[in-house]
C-alpha cells in the first residue's frame, strides 16, 4: 500500500486503507474477478456477479474481524488526498477555510452504489459522517488530547453493504440548545381562548367545544346530528363570548355556526329519509328529500289547473296518466292500472279524455282496459310533451318520474283503502293530504290545518261529500283526530301512513291569522 505523505505540522501515523474490487474476468463471459489491495490477498475468480459480490463481501468482513480496532493516534486516511471524497471541488487553488477533522477515529466502510468495490479506511468520525454512504464498523476507545472524549463503542463489529441496510453507528453531533416549550393554548375555530376569559364557565365550554370538534374530525364516519348539536352549542357560546368581549367578529362567527347547524340538520334529515320530531324517532319516508316533495306537489297543482274533465274520478284518472307520461308525454298502461283506481266507469272516462283530445290511444278504450302486462298499451298526452326548446311543464328528470309514480301508486293501492273499497274521491283526498302536512304529520302548514277552499280546489267535491271522505279515511286508519270546520280541516296522519307523507316547509306563522 502506498505510503501517504505526512505534513510537517502533523507527524502522526496515517490511517489504514484497503479496497476490495469486483471486475469482469473477460469479455464474453459472466465470470468476475475479486481483487484486494492488501498484499497478502490473491485474486479470486467466480462464475457470476452475484456469487462474486457475496464472496467480496465475505472477504471484506473477514478483514474487518481480523483487523485491530481503530487507532486513536492516527489521522484520517482521506486527509492524505485533501479529503476530496467529501469536499466539493471548487476549482480554486486553495480553500478560504481549511477542513478541520474532529471526533474519535473510526473504521469506516464505503461502498460503490453499483456494488463494484468496497473500501475500508481509518478516519475521524467527522469525515466519516461527511462521506456519502459511509458506514461505521468500529470506533476507537481513546482519543488524543486535542480531540474530544471518545464515544462509547457501538458494539457493531461488522458493517453492512449494498445487499443489506442497517442504521449507521453513532457519529458526533452538535449539542442542541434546550427547547423552550410554551404552555399549550386552548383554541376553537382557529381562535385562541384567552386564559383570563370570564366567566370561567364560558371558557370551559369553549375549551370543551374545541376538543369535541377536533374529536369529530377524527371520526371514521360522519354523524350529522351530532355535528348540528355541536354547531348549536358553538353558536350560543360565541354569542356569549361576543357579549362579554364586545368583538363583532365573534357575533358573526355565531351566526355562521347557526347556519351550519341548520345545514347539518337538513342534510341529516335528507340522508336518513325522515325528520325528527323533537326527541321522537326519525321517520323513514318513501320520498326522502324536500325536492321530491315539491315535485309531488307540483304534479297535483298542475292536474288541478289543467284537468280537462270535472269531478274527482276524472281528476284521479288524469293524475295517474300525468304521473305515467310526465317526462316525455308518452307512457305504457295496462287495464289493471285503471280498474284499481276505484272508478265507477273507467271506459267512459277514457273515451271522454280521448274525445276531447287530451289523451291519445292507438286503439279503443276497451283495448286499453283489456291489455295485460305482457302487452301494454302505449298512451300519449300531447300537452305534456316537451316543447321545441326541450322544456316541459315539469322540471324533474326521467329518473324522478318513476319515483313519484311509485309513491302515488303506494298510496292509491293502500291495503286498508282497498279492503274498505274506497272511492276515487277518497283515494284522491288521501293522496292530497299526504302532501299537505308538517314534519310530524299534522295537516296544513305548521300543523294548523288546511283551508277548505284550497282543499276543494285539489279534490273537487262539496263540503258534505268531503265530510264523508274524511270519515272513510279515519275508518281506514289514515287520519286521526280529524275535525272539519266551516273553514279548515285539521287532524293528523297516523303513524302507519306517515312514511308516505311529503312535509311542507315550516312557515312559522298561522296561515289563517
Amino acid at each position: 500500500m502506498t505510503q501517504p505523505v505526512v505534513s510537517e505540522l502533523d507527524e502522526r501515523v496515517p490511517g489504514r486503507r484497503w479496497t476490495v474490487r469486483l471486475d469482469a474476468a473477460g469479455r464474453g463471459s459472466t465470470a468476475v474477478r475479486i481483487s484486494c489491495s492488501r498484499p497478502a490477498c490473491a485474486d479470486q475468480r467466480l462464475p457470476s456477479a452475484a456469487a462474486g459480490r457475496a464472496a467480496a463481501i465475505a472477504h471484506l468482513k473477514a478483514h474487518l474481524r481480523a483487523a485491530p480496532a481503530p487507532r486513536a493516534g492516527v489521522y484520517c486516511a482521506c486527509r492524505a488526498e485533501s479529503c476530496h471524497t467529501h469536499l466539493p471541488d471548487t476549482g480554486r487553488h486553495a480553500r478560504a477555510e481549511p477542513w478541520r477533522c474532529g471526533g474519535p477515529v473510526v473504521l469506516a466502510v464505503v461502498t460503490d452504489r453499483e456494488g463494484r468495490w468496497w473500501q475500508t479506511m481509518e478516519c475521524c468520525s467527522r469525515c466519516a459522517a461527511a462521506i456519502p454512504g459511509a458506514k461505521t464498523a468500529a470506533t476507537s476507545q481513546a482519543s488524543t488530547a486535542e480531540d474530544r472524549p471518545a464515544l462509547v463503542a457501538t458494539g457493531t463489529d461488522v458493517p453492512q453493504f449494498s445487499d443489506r441496510q442497517v442504521a449507521a453507528g453513532p457519529v458526533p453531533a452538535p449539542r442542541s440548545a434546550p427547547v423552550r416549550r410554551r404552555p399549550p393554548q386552548a383554541k376553537i375555530a382557529r381562535r385562541v381562548i384567552p386564559h383570563d376569559l370570564r366567566p370561567v364557565a364560558l371558557r370551559d365550554e369553549l375549551i370543551e367545544l374545541g376538543d369535541l370538534f377536533r374529536a369529530y374530525q377524527q371520526r371514521d364516519e360522519p354523524d350529522l346530528a351530532l355535528l348540528a348539536a355541536l354547531h348549536e352549542r358553538k353558536a350560543r357560546a360565541f354569542t356569549t363570548w361576543a357579549d362579554v368581549s364586545g368583538i363583532m367578529s365573534l357575533r358573526l362567527e355565531a351566526r355562521r355556526a347557526e347556519q351550519a347547524a341548520a345545514a347539518a340538520r337538513l342534510q341529516h334529515q335528507q340522508r336518513t329519509g325522515g325528520i325528527t320530531d323533537g326527541d321522537g324517532p326519525t321517520v323513514p319516508r318513501l320520498l326522502t328529500v324536500a325536492t321530491q316533495w315539491e315535485h309531488a306537489r307540483s304534479i297535483l297543482a298542475h292536474v288541478a289547473d289543467h284537468a280537462p274533465l270535472p269531478g274527482p274520478q276524472a281528476r284521479l284518472l288524469v293524475l295517474m296518466l300525468t304521473l305515467r307520461t310526465a317526462h316525455t308525454g308518452t307512457g305504457n298502461l295496462i287495464g289493471q292500472d285503471l280498474t284499481a283506481l276505484g272508478l265507477s266507469d273507467p271506459e267512459d272516462l277514457v273515451e271522454k279524455l280521448t274525445g276531447c283530445g287530451w289523451l291519445g290511444l292507438p286503439g279503443t278504450a276497451g283495448d286499453l282496459l283489456a291489455s295485460r302486462p305482457e302487452n301494454p298499451t302505449p298512451v300519449t298526452v300531447p300537452s305534456l310533451a316537451p316543447r321545441e326548446d326541450g322544456t316541459g311543464p315539469f322540471t324533474f328528470g326521467k329518473k324522478m318520474r318513476p319515483k313519484l309514480s311509485g309513491w302515488a301508486q303506494k298510496i292509491l293501492s293502500d291495503k286498508k283503502l282497498r279492503k274498505a273499497k274506497a272511492t276515487a274521491g277518497t283515494r284522491l283526498l288521501a293522496l292530497t293530504l299526504a302532501t299537505r302536512t308538517d314534519a310530524s304529520g299534522r295537516l296544513g302548514p305548521d300543523g294548523y290545518g288546511i283551508a277548505l277552499n284550497a282543499l276543494t280546489a285539489w279534490v273537487p267535491v262539496d263540503t258534505g261529500e268531503l265530510k264523508h271522505l274524511v270519515d272513510q279515511l279515519t275508518a281506514a286508519d289514515w287520519l286521526a283526530d280529524a275535525q272539519l270546520t266551516e273553514t279548515h280541516l285539521t287532524g293528523q296522519l297516523t303513524d302507519r301512513v306517515l312514511p308516505l307523507s311529503c312535509p311542507l316547509p315550516a312557515s312559522g306563522t298561522r296561515p289563517f291569522e
